[in-house]
């Protein structure tokens, strides 16, 4: 288990900022986010490098905000939501990590779908 700190509140979760991300057994690159004190919210996060590695979005701010050094992107997660067409990943605000810290943000990009179709 992982704990991170959050900047600010993910959307629609507030007032949680520390969470706890866990591997999710049998499946690489697959996590749970749970908020610390509320285990009984929890978002799937996918490791971006292992489900979506030509996804290369522009990250130099968020990642000086969580301490990371110039040309460091940390991990990048993208939030996956499942459904009845298959899993979609949200491209538009993905979680950058600086695992060494255990400091997070969530990005807003423009440009980047907000449910991209996960590929087999």
């Amino acid at each position: 288990m992982s704990a991170l700190t959050f900047e600010q509140p993910l959307p629609g979760l507030a007032p949680h900022t520390d969470y706890a991300l866990d591997p999710v057994e049998g499946a690489v690159g697959v996590f749970t986010l749970r908020p610390a004190d509320a285990p009984e919210i929890r978002l799937f996060v996918l490791d971006a490098s292992v489900y979506v590695p030509t996804y290369a979005p522009e990250l130099a701010g968020p990642c000086r905000q969580i301490g990371l050094e110039p040309g460091n992107r940390g991990r990048i997660l993208v939030v996956a939501t499942p459904g009845g067409d298959g899993t979609s990943v949200n491209l538009a605000a993905p979680v950058v990590v600086n695992e060494t810290e255990g400091r997070a943000v969530q990005a807003v990009l423009d440009g980047w779908p907000l449910r991209a179709p996960l590929a087999d």
